[in-house]
């Protein structure tokens, strides 16, 4: 299916929002410092923050120009605020007045009159009119005056070019620049209501564009996603056509509550184990969600932000080394063994499923990629001192995953796997209990690169256990962008029989997810997505979702609709028969190849030539070959069987229909289709014509599948390859890198008939007159 990766707006519908609109408004705050922003009317917003040290300060941001929204959606920039006015009621509490000496400041960031980057500190509490913590604040940008004391330290704003500007709000207690603990985590609130913007520059055009349908799901995350209002979130979901489930994923650094303990602020294990700001955010997420009809799933996955991690819940290698991934700064993975760490992680995932209770969702929860790690240099994590009791107390040591194993090593991984399952079983059961009597859809994720590296062929033992078999989950959900993005086709095709085989999922009971592209630098890599997900769906998954949104927000990506069903009751066309032409050609048809070349004849009689097409398109005339009545009757039945020019069928050249030469025996030599880089597993089959310069490459893509030979280097290969749709050869492993894959072959022409009529006069045949019977080549392939 077709899809675009949007830059802007080029004439899609739009609509207008007051500037200063709840919904578009964002926080930022430093770690380990929590805050989320949640618009609670179409002219208020609530913020909730957690402060953990004296110097935690956050900000509540409005920006010029919005690079959140996807290009379709985003409101217009605009910088100039002259003649503006921003009003609203302010209330607070658990944070500095507006009053205190570090209250409440408008931050603005933009140019002076000369162009000159400035930043202005506006003081609220100047602006205020009412008490410290219940007032109503107005700003009249084009008088605007930065400074504590006013006329004192007055600082003229310049109102025509603002990039953005931030509320600041700090805890009680408030030290700039230290790290000292606060002597308990400290909450506090906003809230800005009777939000009003007047004045010469009051509204922006924003995106309103309204994508149908298209069928597929999509995944969120909150350590990505909470800055933002669920409002905005939920808006874009539902209006780049997204529908059915939301795959939410609670994230692994910011939705926790945490604890000072010697210096550090670990998780805390007494008590509601989600802060506040968290909770406020997913319970406003979620009832938008349900409120748009779509029904979220609540992914928690084992990793944890290695710095809020206790050292003991941590798996760690046979060299006592824990398990610390690539992100940075690092994250870890939770031991399934370790007591106090999975009924830390069985409370958070009643917690999530308690509040989709309470907003009436439907419960769904998905335990995402529960595993035990594996670093780069094969040691698995499984040595942790929870993980060894449980696995007798001393386990064989495994130094290198990649290489072969020992019995004992294999027994291991078994009950290593036997293990990780007991874990999500009991998580489960966990959050079922948290929302009895009402029933929980429960999903596990596998993400088919880890699990399955086929330089570790045994690590499928720990990581994907037999004790996760179907029915041990109502579904499984699968994703394998690492290897859709690499182009490891051949992986992929193998991982999804390996799962198939092993857990037992029907393709009605998995989920597909598809992405993503890390860096917006490979915004390429959206065509082998999209690519991915038509090939998905001919595997009739229960729901195929794309991950993420943040990624398809930043580069764009428009998952277009499929064209409309014919009219109930017509028969749907098909584009080909794949059948051949059932009379031979004769001698005396035409057979045309033709360009497509425009010329334009300059005033001077010098000509320039541009050629619109690479390859030939062919032309033939069968009519000459038909040569009595029967043959007749044939061409008139079977032009009538494909409705004219409605369906494509096989129609072998006479003069062009082999690899080798035109028209020679085929060798498994004749063409070179490409170089093995040992991830590719698809090769085209190909026909050079001329050479050099002159080269032109032409795809085959309707060969004689009895005739097709195959090798790699030189040598013949047999029962390692298939030939898929379309004239591809598809290998069972990808060639090595820098083998030479070479093919021959017969061939026919995709083609279909040039007309709608079919003219034929008895008597001029009878009279020995051929008839006319244009016919013209399909292009398949570019």
């Amino acid at each position: 299916m077709a899809f675009w990766l949007a830059d802007s707006r080029k004439g899609q519908d739009s609509d207008w929002i007051q500037r200063f609109d709840p919904r578009f408004w964002t926080v930022n705050y430093p770690r380990p410092m929590v805050a989320t922003i949640v618009s609670t009317g179409p002219d208020a917003l609530r913020v909730e923050a957690s402060f953990l040290r004296e110097t935690d300060l956050g900000g509540l941001i409005w920006a010029s120009e919005d690079t959140i929204d996807h290009p379709l959606l985003a409101y217009r920039t605009d910088r100039d605020y002259s003649h503006t006015h921003l009003s609203f009621r302010w209330r607070s509490g658990g944070v500095l007045a507006l009053d205190a000496v570090n209250g409440p400041t408008l931050t603005i960031e933009g140019r002076d009159a000369q162009g000159a980057a400035r930043t202005w500190y506006v003081r609220l509490w100047n602006y205020a009119q009412g008490s410290p913590e219940d007032a109503v604040v107005t700003l009249p940008f084009s008088q605007l005056e930065g400074g504590f004391s006013l006329p004192t330290d007055a600082d003229p704003v310049w109102p025509g070019h603002i990039d953005r500007m931030f509320i600041s709000f700090a805890p009680q207690g408030y030290v700039a620049g230290s790290e000292t603990p606060l002597s308990a985590e400290a909450e506090g609130w906003i809230e800005m209501s009777a939000i009003t913007c007047d004045g010469e520059r009051a509204m922006l055009e924003i995106g309103d564009v309204f994508l149908p349908p298209h069928g597929l799901a999509i995944a969120t995350g909150y350590d990505d996603d909470g800055v933002q209002t669920p409002a905005r979130l939920v808006r874009t979901i539902r209006q780049l056509g997204y529908r059915g489930t939301v795959l939410h994923y609670v994230g692994m650094s910011h939705f926790f509550r945490l604890s000072q303990s010697s210096g550090d602020f670990l998780v805390s294990t007494s008590g509601d184990p989600l802060n506040t700001p968290t909770r406020t955010w997913h319970a406003a997420f979620f009832a938008a969600c349900a409120a748009q009809g779509f029904r979220p799933i609540s992914s928690l996955s084992y990793e944890l932000f290695a710095q809020h991690c206790p050292d003991g819940w941590m798996q760690r290698d046979h060299l006592g080394n824990p398990a610390l991934t690539g992100w940075e700064p690092p994250s870890s993975l939770l031991s399934p063994a370790h007591g106090q760490a999975m009924a830390w992680l069985q409370s958070v995932g009643g917690a999530f499923a308690q509040l989709m209770a309470d907003a009436g969702c439907e419960v769904r929860f998905q335990v995402g990629e529960p595993w035990w790690w594996t670093t780069v240099e094969g040691r698995i994590c499984l040595y942790d001192a929870a993980s060894a009791a449980a696995l007798g107390g001393d386990p064989v040591a495994i130094p290198d995953m990649r290489a072969p194993l020992t019995p004992a090593q294999t027994d291991l991984l078994d009950a290593a796997g036997a293990l990780l399952a007991q874990s999500t079983a009991a998580l489960v059961s966990a959050v079922r209990a948290a929302v009895a009597p009402d029933p929980v859809e429960a999903l596990a994720l596998v993400f088919t690169p880890t699990i399955l590296a086929p330089a570790m062929p045994e690590l499928y033992r720990a990581n994907l256990p037999l004790g996760w078999a179907a029915p041990a989950f109502d579904r499984l959900q699968v994703e394998d962008y690492d290897w859709l993005t690499e182009g490891r086709d051949a992986a992929r095709r193998r991982a999804y029989e390996t799962v198939n085989t092993r857990l037992g999922y029907p393709p009605a009971e998995q989920d597909y997810l598809a992405g993503f592209v890390l860096d917006a630098a490979d915004a390429d890599l959206w065509r082998r997505i999209d690519d991915g997900i038509d090939e998905a769906q001919a595997r009739s998954p229960h729901e195929i979702i794309v991950w993420a949104l943040p990624q398809i927000m930043r580069d764009g990506y428009v998952r277009l609709p499929a064209p409309p069903s014919p009219p109930t009751g017509d028969e749907a066309m098909q584009a080909f028969d794949d059948i051949l032409y059932p009379l031979a050609l004769g001698r005396d048809a035409t057979v045309i190849p033709e360009f497509s070349t425009s010329v334009s004849v300059t005033a001077s009689g010098f000509e320039r030539r541009n050629s619109l097409w690479a390859n030939a398109r062919l032309r033939f005339d069968v009519g000459p070959g038909v040569r009595s009545e029967a043959e007749l009757g044939t061409l008139i039945a079977f032009f009538r069987a494909r409705r004219g020019p409605a369906r494509g069928f096989r129609l072998r050249d006479p003069s062009d229909f082999s690899s080798a030469g035109m028209v020679d025996t085929p060798t498994e030599l004749d063409q070179e289709l490409g170089e093995g880089d040992g991830l590719r597993a698809d090769f085209a089959l190909l026909k050079c014509y001329g050479e050099g310069e002159a080269l032109q490459v032409r795809r085959i893509t309707r060969p004689d599948a009895a005739s097709v030979l195959v090798s790699l280097d030189g040598v013949v290969q047999q029962g390692n390859w298939t030939l898929s749709p379309g004239g591809v050869i598809t290998f069972d492993e990808a060639p090595p890198e820098g083998s030479v894959v070479r093919a021959g072959f017969l061939f026919d022409v995709p083609v279909r008939f040039a007309e709608d009529q079919l003219e034929i006069s008895g008597a001029s045949f009878a009279a020995g007159e051929a008839p006319s019977v244009p016919i013209v080549e399909i292009r398949e392939a570019p």
